[in-house]
């Protein structure tokens, strides 16, 4: 039967968004109960809402997690696809100051923009379940659950560091020091030491490293946890000075084996040792090479391609394992947040003290040989080996003096084994306005009080002005009708606590609240919880491999050990795609003009082109570049497939093939179901869209030799199921054309029948004396001696055979035979 619909020229502003709206008006997306059906938790990671909007680099995570969402509710599960707003913290506060906006007004602003960005590329997600962690709803819970670190005693106070910028008369975040000055006002940044808060994650620091391991992530980004961890087993000692006074400086080193080797030490400029034992002559020159160093970032001073400077202090310490005195020094590439800010240096088996000797004509004296090899003196050996200049240990290999030099420093009371991390405890503090209050109060009879869990939530207070304040204070301070406050044990006066949490404490949680946003006995709906989690999959971008995903793990922890939750990882699996650059070669930036929004290309193509060619152009994994000519191939792509469902018949669903020519189209359809189907899983979307294009080529051919046959008809059917996921307004308008109910993402995924899936012929390739000499096409099943007959028949073999019989065959089943002669 021909079809009733009419041939329409394909046009996506039509409509796009008429099924963006029946699809919100009829809730087809509205998270179900599960009711015995599996679950599937998909979860992007949770946005900034600052800045302009969306850009198409944004789309390369939030339309996958689309198509994986739209893949699993036609499996027939019950799918949980939230989105939320990361709304408190530095991104969002910055982002006001520069547009003189509150943040609570531009967050909301930003956050609604976002939403109707992702509407607009079609992106499935559940709104009735949206959070933002600045409503009290939610803060309320990010407080309780400070409090429960407080009793855990998991948070505390202490002295620590923060950025000082003395021209804007406020503390910076790291990320806002650019080579050593502000980024606002480009005035030097110095240190200065306020009383802050911190939460321990160094008491989980062996399992948050062990269960790495055990993750399904990139390995990347469990490399980057890995160092960023940095666990160190190894000796802390101290070395006492030459002048017999009672300072001394405490190091640490994972190679006690080369501590005979040791001919100078160094210590970062901000080491607190670094003024009591410099001497009147070096004082000048080291306090200037100190403040010079203040200003250069950690990264850049440890990168080991750096040229190796210090000052000599003028003070001497005595290397305890051979009594030998040795110079201490200044130096930048010592940093103070590693270690214990100092090192001892052996020159010979350190390349970065090596260079630094050689720089000042430090000695150099070799203790660990590499076997029989002569020690190559143009660089340092950092091997394993035999002892030499070593006393009593000379001859031992490097392994067991080790164990013997570690043991004898614990013997003799100057050293001991101890584990030590690279990461510190987390320093949660900030002196801002917009982040949710520490709930806290400082009692003068009683101290530092926790706020009762029934006064929950501290709500943060409307500011007309929400800029930091001169002392380094958080602007809180200068509201007195919340600094005030009553202490929860004696009811006497008491000050709040002004400094706010870092916007890391909000995100690390909010995955847990997704499931129940409108619980209120608790963070989170315990059997929502068991339902749901831990998330099934979860993806972002790799630039949050130390800092949110970290921290996320270690909350969790602490939850489990509360008994709160029944898991101690949220992500078993994580996903993350790679950087979209601009058509420049450089990162999308507003300051640099070269963001494409999904906005100007929607309008131009419409939103299931952009999803096409954004899953085609690379593997999910890979940086790419963006470059619009290469839309035209998924532009074409798409309005090939609408000229070829409009060829289909009404109704074509169901169709029996009949006839070699469907049969050949049938076995097509169901291994295009299974290369799709294997791929979506895999992550491997670029290859699942090639699967479909493929498929359409397979089609067209098949409608021009065959018409619309009962094969055609059935895999067209096939077709725009497969495509739902991918191109979903376009899956939805043709399903109703031909004759499908309301709604294409609520028909099942197709199955396929693997025997249908096994190549029927398969091409041998025929070898004289392991030459090519020929490729024949055999049935997928044939045996080694019917292969054999096939290929001493052919016509081009016989040529080089000459009547005679191979002394040998070799025969690689389905692919080769080799006829030896």
């Amino acid at each position: 039967m021909k079809s009733s619909v009419p041939d329409r020229t394909y046009n996506p502003h039509a409509i796009e968004p008429k099924w963006q709206k029946r699809w919100a008006e009829t809730l087809l997306y509205r998270t179900p109960e599960p009711d015995g059906r599996p679950t599937f938790y998909c979860l992007d990671f949770f946005p900034y809402p600052s800045g302009a909007g969306l850009s198409v680099g944004h789309c390369r995570n939030y339309i996958p997690t689309d198509v994986i969402s739209r893949y699993h509710r036609m499996q027939g599960k019950a799918v949980l696809h939230p989105m939320g707003w990361d709304a408190f913290g530095l991104p969002a506060e910055n982002e006001a100051i520069d547009k003189g906006i509150h943040p609570r007004d531009s967050t909301r602003r930003y956050a609604a923009n976002y939403r109707r960005q992702m509407d607009l590329i079609g992106a499935s997600y559940d709104w009735e379940k949206e959070i933002s962690s600045s409503h009290p709803a939610y803060y309320r819970w990010t407080q309780w659950m400070f409090l429960l670190m407080y009793e855990r005693g998991l948070a505390y106070q202490a002295l620590a560091p923060v950025n000082w910028c003395e021209s804007c008369k406020t503390t910076l975040a790291n990320e806002e020091v650019e080579n050593g000055l502000c980024w606002r006002c480009h005035h030097p940044v110095t240190p200065r030491h306020l009383k802050q808060w911190f939460l321990r994650i160094t008491a989980y620091a062996d399992e948050l490293l062990s269960e790495t391991y055990h993750l399904d992530w990139p390995e990347h980004i469990l490399t980057m946890q890995r160092n960023w961890i940095g666990r160190s087993e190894g000796v802390g000692f101290e070395l006492r000075m030459a002048d017999g006074t009672d300072a001394g400086i405490r190091v640490f080193t994972t190679r006690p084996d080369t501590t005979y080797g040791m001919t100078f030490a160094v210590l970062a400029p901000e080491h607190a040792m670094v003024d009591k034992i410099t001497t009147p002559e070096q004082r000048a020159e080291v306090d200037e090479y100190a403040a010079q160093a203040r200003y250069i970032p950690e990264i850049e001073r440890a990168n080991a391609e750096r040229e190796r400077d210090g000052v000599f202090t003028g003070a001497f310490a005595i290397n305890p394992v051979n009594g030998q005195r040795i110079p201490v020094f200044v130096a930048d590439y010592v940093l103070p947040s590693y270690g214990t800010g100092a090192i001892m240096a052996v020159p010979a088996h350190d390349q970065r003290d090596y260079e630094f000797a050689h720089a000042y004509g430090l000695p150099v004296v070799e203790v660990i040989r590499p076997g029989d090899t002569a020690w190559n003196e143009d660089c340092a050996y950092e091997g394993d080996g035999v002892m030499v200049n070593s006393g009593c240990f000379d001859g031992q290999h490097s392994h067991e003096a080790w164990q013997n030099i570690a043991d004898m420093m614990e013997r003799e009371g100057y050293g001991f084994r101890r584990v030590q991390y690279r990461m510190h405890d987390w320093l949660i503090s900030r002196q801002r306005y917009w982040g949710t209050p520490i709930p806290m109060v400082y009692c003068d009879h009683c101290g530092t009080v926790p706020v009762s869990v029934e006064d929950l939530p501290v709500l943060l207070p409307h500011v007309p002005d929400y800029l930091p304040r001169g002392d380094g204070s958080s602007p809180l301070a200068n509201l007195a009708e919340f600094v005030h406050a009553t202490c929860p044990k004696c009811n006497g006066p008491a000050r709040r606590e002004t400094d706010t949490m870092g916007g890391f404490a909000c995100s690390s949680w909010y995955f847990l609240r997704f499931p129940d946003r409108e619980y209120t006995e608790g963070p989170f709906n315990p059997k929502a919880l068991r339902r749901w989690l831990p998330v099934d999959l979860y993806v972002g971008g790799a630039e949050h491999a130390v800092m949110h995903l970290l921290y996320a793990r270690f909350w969790t922890k602490v939850l489990a050990d509360s008994g709160m939750v029944d898991f101690r990882e949220p992500f078993p699996r994580l996903r993350s795609q790679g950087i979209l650059h601009a058509s420049d070669g450089k990162r999308m930036s507003k300051s640099r003009g070269n963001v494409v929004t999904p906005d100007e290309v929607v309008e131009r193509y419409g939103a299931d082109i952009l999803r096409i060619y954004l899953l085609f152009m690379a593997p999910f994994e890979r940086n790419v570049y963006w470059d619009e000519d290469g839309i035209v191939g998924a532009e074409r792509f798409l309005h090939r497939v609408w000229r070829l469902c409009q060829s289909a018949d009404k109704d074509a669903t169901g169709r029996v093939p009949a006839g070699p020519a469907d049969a050949s189209l049938q076995r097509m359809t169901h291994k295009t179901i299974e290369r799709v189907t294997g791929d979506i899983e895999a992550f491997k979307f670029n290859t699942a869209v090639a699967a479909l294009m493929e498929y359409t080529n397979a089609l067209s051919e098949h409608r021009s030799q065959h018409g619309a046959s009962p094969a055609f008809q059935a895999a067209i059917g096939t077709m725009i199921r497969l495509l739902a996921p991918f191109a979903p307004h376009m899956a939805e308008e043709l399903w109703m054309q031909l004759g499908g109910s309301y709604s294409v993402h609520q028909e099942a995924w197709p199955s396929h029948d693997p025997a249908l899936t096994v190549e029927e012929t398969v091409t041998l390739v025929i070898q004289v004396n392991g030459k090519v000499r020929d490729r024949i096409s055999v049935p997928a099943e044939i045996g080694d001696d019917e292969a054999e007959r096939m290929a001493m028949e052919s016509k081009q073999v016989q040529r080089y055979l000459h009547g005679a019989r191979p002394k040998k065959t070799i025969v690689i089943p389905g692919r080769l035979v080799n006829l030896v002669l």
